[in-house]
């Protein structure tokens, strides 16, 4: 049995939209009142130990008593609530990430997390607690345990849930090969076998509709800012927001719908390519990259974070966790310098060199393909 999250979409009704709706303005809620308490406590007493997720869910009942209308809300979303903020700190503690930011409902995008009350009332519908029950449609039919469910709201006014399910998977056959992957812009994956598989890039493909829609985006912006600058200076009761103003929001729906649409067309694809690598190889090794480091190269920048690197690597990890497949990373140091077939090191070729001849066994090379047979036989 293994864990494994399933992607839905919704299709609430307007009463099961608005109850939705005020999930996430609860977990908001409470993310913000126990955010502010713990910076509080800090400022009060910094030696003070960090409090666990159980010490701010036995705050809830008081803040229920406090604030009534937090009983309409799901309970266990709150619990999962504090646990994501205790996360979020230990994060920051052990320099992982940022410190924890305050949740503000104009944020287009919107989630909460449940663990209770969740079942599957056949292949169309789910039971969600304090919801009830939602349409939805999903590629693979979910069968096990439902653990819990996260329910998300995107910039484009979409409604999913990610279901977190204990399940069987059946393994894969196996196949007794192994296969190196170097991973390059001009094409994305390039095998030991010699096989390349191509970059496309999806944000070209719709750059200009894209941009033809962030100009208007832009410009209709300022305009509204600038109405409600006059708004403030004429000192009328109740200013507009930025929410207000028809124009503009529909000019950021269309540049989320692009956005959506390319991130949507590369994760396919992926998908598709990183399925067949395990379904092939028994032991698939790629390099381990620092994409951090290679984003300050502001002339490749953007075109490296097209391939989503990072992301091949997440999706490599579980399929070949589920499917009983092993996943080898390789460090890169030298492998597109070194000779596959006798090990001489002719040291560093700048980019533009696609292909060199190893000078002591004079095989003749193409540079991405002798790296992934170094990254093949490296450990």
């Amino acid at each position: 049995m293994v864990l494994k999250g399933f992607k839905l979409r919704l299709y609430p009704n307007e009463a099961q939209q608005l109850a939705i709706n005020q999930n996430f303005g609860f977990n908001r809620f409470i993310w913000n009142q126990m955010l502010g308490m713990l910076i509080k406590r800090y400022e009060n007493s910094p030696e003070t130990k960090l409090l666990s997720a159980f010490d701010l869910n036995n705050l809830l009942p008081t803040l229920k008593q406090e604030y009534p209308w937090l009983k309409q809300a799901e309970s266990t979303s709150l619990q999962c609530t504090n646990a994501d903020l205790i996360g979020a700190y230990k994060k920051f503690f052990k320099g992982h990430a940022g410190f924890p930011r305050f949740k503000s409902r104009k944020y287009p995008k919107q989630s909460y997390q449940c663990k209770m009350g969740i079942k599957f009332t056949d292949r169309t519908h789910l039971k969600l607690s304090k919801i009830g029950v939602v349409r939805f449609r999903g590629g693979q039919q979910a069968l096990g345990k439902v653990k819990s469910v996260a329910i998300r709201l995107t910039a484009t006014g979409k409604y999913f849930a990610s279901v977190l399910i204990d399940t069987d998977i059946t393994k894969l056959p196996k196949t007794g090969l192994s296969v190196g992957i170097d991973l390059g812009v001009s094409d994305l994956m390039i095998t030991s076998t010699g096989v390349k598989y191509p970059t496309i890039r999806f944000d070209k493909r719709l750059a200009k509709k894209k941009h033809y829609w962030e100009k208007r985006l832009a410009r209709r912006r300022l305009q509204a800012k600038q109405e409600i600058a006059c708004d403030h200076h004429n000192h009328v009761p109740e200013p507009r927001e930025l929410a207000d103003f028809k124009n503009y929001v529909k000019a950021r729906r269309m540049v989320a719908q692009y956005n959506e649409k390319i991130a949507n067309q590369r994760y396919d694809y992926l998908s598709k390519l990183t399925k067949a690598l395990v379904e092939q190889f028994d032991v698939v090794k790629m390099e381990d990259l620092k994409t951090k480091n290679l984003l300050k190269n502001h002339k490749l920048a953007r075109a490296i974070a097209n391939q989503a690197w990072r992301e091949i690597r997440r999706q490599l990890t579980y399929k070949c966790a589920f499917y009983g497949k092993q996943l080898v990373t390789v460090s890169p140091y030298k492998t597109s310098q070194l000779c596959s077939s006798c090990g001489f090191d002719d040291g560093k070729h700048p980019l533009e060199i696609r292909s060199w001849t190893c000078p002591d066994c004079h095989t003749q090379h193409d540079r991405d393909i002798n790296a992934a047979r170094n990254i093949l036989q490296g450990s």
